[in-house]
């Protein structure tokens, strides 16, 4: 038997609705009679009885698609508050209908998530194995969802009104966390456009729409005359008067008095993207030639901009630095082909670099400085003020028997000096760096990595003219808690930021709806941090989005643009940045509370095959 379907299998025993003894329950009660949250008929655990239209397949693939639907390239968000009622109906059924139904609902689970994100494999054609592994990983959500669900309204005789938001808010809490955490494309996230249903974020995160959204599609589920309930009404009252505060609570900080205005930002978008076909030192003459080009028509705005942001990683020149007494082992300085292996071996023994690296440390530095000079030469033609330059770059550090390699963010001010650098802290697996790389390189052999980043240690802040820019960079600002780790760290070293500052390459993405569930992310960011946030993304989508969600500017999806923006400060605060995910962790804590209350009750009946 194939390993999946045995987990399946196990699943399925787990989750088993529990059987009546001797058919009295059934018998005692009559069609249409309703007990605790569902009703039983004699013909309600018939599986036969269900009409294809009916079947687990049919309802599996129904919410599925209505949920891709919902979601980004087509985002028709008003079909989220009914997608998942296929979903819920079979929670609500006595028995699931077919041959092993939780192997069917994985399998549908792996065309839902596999076809939402179809821009993994986007990038290199070996992007196409990790594709396989995320959406093998993320399908196993849903058959988990219906099962738990299952298993708290018929065993533990829990409202599905209840379950269902808990459990599915729960699920999510642990896509976000798990394997470093996947958080895009979640059910709150189809309501984006809705700004005041949104503003609840503030208070639960984006784990409070998914919530609410769930919430509001159980209670229509209920509504539904099926499996033996007739139809009733109750439901919809408490999903209407949540749905209510949530719109009042959003309307009334919508409506809030603003705040002032920041200094003026040029975000800089190129659109370049990327190829691993491509010839490097082409690649970095495009993106040399691009991204100063936009500079200098930035630089000609007659306003007074104080400040220019480049993407991730679109800077052609590292950053090198060197501890006193670095050095490096022979294996990795003959690996580089940079000298010969005697000489490897004897810079090893001598504790020291080889000049080349010493050389490029020099380079680096001097072309920094150049570029500047040559930007501020340009400006000064028109209107000699002073800005500083924030790039995206690579970075290595080289201490005693070892270099690091940095994802980072560096602010140069108008003399060309390092101003302050941030280094990325939450890598992204298979994209920055493969698990257990450090021990065995040779597993970078299989990709087109050409070895591990570092995770950076702390956050940072870029100060111009008393405001603070709090950089992150690229998939940070898909993860909730992630921001707020920072954003905490910053409160305590009393540099709470005004602005959130994303640099992003989201070229490996070739336009697709890659771009815009990441800039739905951002958005959720900044309403959950009452903070606005600038992004500059190579490709797009770049933006300014303030501390209520509004997209003031929007970037071209793979064309070139400068941004020209004024971010407005936000006076509101945020009751999330202080609890967390209260509400997402404690949905989770219950999800394991009754998973394993489920596996043990499948144990003590010996349904375990």
């Amino acid at each position: 038997m194939p390993r999946i379907v045995q987990h399946m299998s196990v699943l399925q025993a787990a989750f088993r609705p529990a059987v009546p003894q001797a058919n009295t329950r059934i018998a005692n009660i009559k069609p249409g009679r309703q007990t605790g949250s569902h009703a039983v008929q004699a013909s309600a655990s018939d599986p036969a009885r269900v009409s294809w239209c009916e079947s687990t397949l049919v309802l599996g693939l129904l919410s599925a698609g209505l949920m891709w639907l919902a979601l980004p390239p087509l985002d028709l968000g008003w079909l989220a508050w009914f997608a998942p009622i296929g979903w819920l109906l079979l929670i609500r059924r006595y028995d699931l209908s077919g041959w092993r139904p939780y192997v069917v609902l994985y399998g549908v689970g792996w065309v839902y998530f596999g076809t939402l994100f179809y821009w993994v494999m986007l990038p290199h054609l070996l992007a196409i194995l990790g594709w396989i592994a995320l959406t093998t990983y993320l399908a196993f959500y849903l058959p988990l969802f219906v099962g738990v669900s299952r298993f708290a309204v018929h065993r533990v005789q829990v409202p599905l009104l209840i379950v269902a938001p808990v459990m599915w808010t729960g699920m999510e809490f642990y896509r976000g966390h798990l394997l470093t955490g996947f958080l895009m494309a979640t059910l709150g996230h189809t309501q984006h456009d809705w700004l005041a249903i949104i503003q609840c974020s503030d208070l639960f995160g984006a784990y409070g729409v998914s919530f609410l959204v769930m919430f509001v599609a159980a209670a229509l589920a209920m509504v539904i005359p099926y499996a033996g309930n007739r139809a009733t009404l109750w439901p919809m009252l408490p999903a209407v008067a949540l749905t209510l505060a949530a719109f009042l609570y959003g309307t009334h900080r919508l409506n809030s008095p603003p705040g002032p205005f920041g200094p003026r930002v040029a975000l800089i978008q190129g659109s370049i993207d990327t190829q691993f076909d491509r010839d490097p030192q082409e690649t970095q003459r495009l993106i040399k030639d691009e991204y100063e080009g936009l500079t200098r028509q930035a630089l000609r705005d007659p306003g007074e901009i104080k400040m220019i942001v480049w993407p991730e990683s679109m800077s052609t020149i590292p950053m090198i630095e060197t501890d006193d007494g670095s050095w490096l082992p022979a294996s990795l300085i003959a690996d580089w082909q940079i000298v010969e292996a005697s000489e490897a071996l004897r810079l090893e023994q001598a504790k020291q670099l080889p000049l080349a690296v010493h050389q490029l440390k020099k380079y680096a530095k001097q072309q920094l400085s150049q570029l500047l000079q040559n930007l501020v030469h340009f400006r000064g033609r028109t209107k000699p003020q002073p800005f500083a330059l924030v790039l995206g770059t690579d970075r290595e550090h080289y201490g005693a028997g070892k270099v690091d390699r940095f994802n980072s963010s560096i602010m140069l001010d108008s003399a060309g000096k390092i101003a302050g650098r941030y280094d990325k802290m939450h890598l992204v697996m298979f994209g920055e760096y493969v698990p257990f790389g450090e021990w065995f390189p040779s597993l970078y052999a299989l990709t087109p990595l050409t070895g591990g980043l570092t995770s950076g240690e702390a956050a940072t802040v870029y100060e111009i003219d008393d405001c603070r820019f709090a950089p992150n960079i690229c998939y940070e600002t898909v993860l909730p808690h992630v921001i707020r780790r920072q954003l905490l760290d910053l409160d305590r070293r009393r540099q709470t930021p005004d602005v959130l500052l994303s640099q992003t390459n989201d070229g490996w993405f070739w336009g697709s709806s890659a771009l815009d569930m990441h800039l739905i992310c951002g958005i959720f960011r900044a309403v959950e941090f009452r903070t606005p946030l600038l992004i500059a993304a190579n490709t797009g989508l770049s933006a300014s989005i303030d501390g209520r969600g509004r997209v003031r500017q929007l970037g071209p999806r793979r064309e070139s643009k400068v941004l020209f923006v004024e971010p407005q400060l936000e006076p509101l605060q945020s009751f999330y940045l202080s609890i967390g995910d209260l509400l997402g962790g404690g949905c989770g804590l219950i999800v394991a509370v009754v998973s394993m209350w489920a596996i043990y009750a499948a144990r003590r009946s010996d349904n375990l095959p």
